[in-house]
């Protein structure tokens, strides 16, 4: 199962509008990962979303204990496109799997909400991974609500 996913535009917040509108659902702006994105939120069962992106974000991974960042005007291997995924495997496991492959990866808790590991494909591209446990988590808090309120504790209005 799919949670959310990235992509990049010339007008992240249009965008956002029109797959919310095509969901009957709500967007937003999306703070954490770089200036200028936006939210599209579905009000599912699953709480699907699409992060929406200035163009030319690429998602790099973040040193230590931090999670991963977007930049403008990289080397161009990296990219603003990235999943939330589900797994029924634990935690061991899927670190077990990202250190035979020789990728990194490592938990992230986003936001203080939700738990994720960080996977990078061929050291480039980011997946997160959600264990049974994560996913329970990111149900509980990847809501339209739980989002309006993460964006009034921040500061910010829904636009």
């Amino acid at each position: 199962m799919l949670f959310h996913l990235s992509i990049d535009a010339d007008d992240p917040r249009r965008v956002a509008q029109v797959i919310a509108e095509l969901w009957g659902g709500v967007a937003s702006p999306f703070p954490p990962v770089i200036d200028g994105s936006w939210i599209a939120m579905a009000g599912d069962d699953r709480n699907t979303a699409v992060e929406v992106y200035p163009r030319g974000t690429e998602l790099v991974e973040a040193e230590g204990d931090a999670d991963a960042v977007g930049a403008i005007g990289g080397n161009g291997r990296h990219s603003s496109t990235h999943f939330a995924m589900a797994t029924a495997m634990g935690v061991e496991q899927v670190l077990a799997i990202a250190k035979r492959e020789g990728w990194p990866a490592k938990y992230r808790k986003r936001g203080g909400a939700f738990g994720v590991l960080e996977l990078w494909i061929e050291g480039s591209r980011m997946i997160e991974v959600l264990t049974p446990e994560m996913q329970a988590e990111y149900r509980a808090t990847m809501t339209v609500a739980g989002w309006n309120g993460f964006l009034a504790s921040v500061g910010m209005a829904n636009a």
